[in-house]
């Protein structure tokens, strides 16, 4: 990755930056897919300003913000415990979320947004690290599996009213 590129713990006056990050990444992977009825639903259940100060507060997720020249270009968010969208992963830490702006992509912050989960698992003793990646993101699977992360098992991930596979990856540490 480039020198550039800061990445850092998010701070609460950064739920704006994490809100555009969210909004916009999300709609440019996954708009041309589904409905725009099924997108606003998600968006707005999901990326409010409320659902993201909640997650900003909560002591078992945290989020690194990646940033250029002090302009946000991505996001990661992580999960312990009880804030995992999944349960049954005792040991684990979880990505929930990896978004990195279309014009920041291919410039190695995915990958080090994902060194930085790892280091922060290993930190804390865990045994792997897992996330959850729709069954027809075939970019995003393949860079998972270039990065050690393996498919075991799936799970209905609700976009909207639409129900879709979602694919659980992880890696052990």
């Amino acid at each position: 990755m480039r020198e550039e590129y800061r990445i850092r713990i998010c701070r609460k006056e950064d739920l704006e930056k994490i809100q555009r990050i969210s909004e916009e990444t999300f709609r440019e992977t996954f708009a041309s897919e589904n409905t725009e009825e099924d997108m606003q639903q998600y968006v707005k259940m999901n990326f409010s300003e409320e659902v993201l100060r909640q997650e900003l507060e909560n002591p078992a997720s945290v989020y690194f913000l990646a940033e250029k020249e002090g302009v946000p270009a991505a996001y990661l968010k992580v999960n312990f415990e009880e804030a995992q969208t999944e349960k049954g992963h005792p040991q684990s830490l979880e990505i929930q979320r990896i978004y990195v702006l279309r014009t920041h992509k291919a410039v190695g912050l995915g990958r080090a947004l994902i060194l930085e989960a790892e280091a922060l698992a290993k930190k804390t003793t865990l045994a792997y690290i897992w996330l959850g990646v729709w069954e027809h993101n075939h970019p995003a699977i393949q860079f998972y599996e270039k990065l050690g992360f393996r498919i075991f098992d799936s799970h209905i991930f609700m976009l909207g009213d639409d129900p879709q596979k979602d694919y659980l990856m992880k890696r052990e540490l």
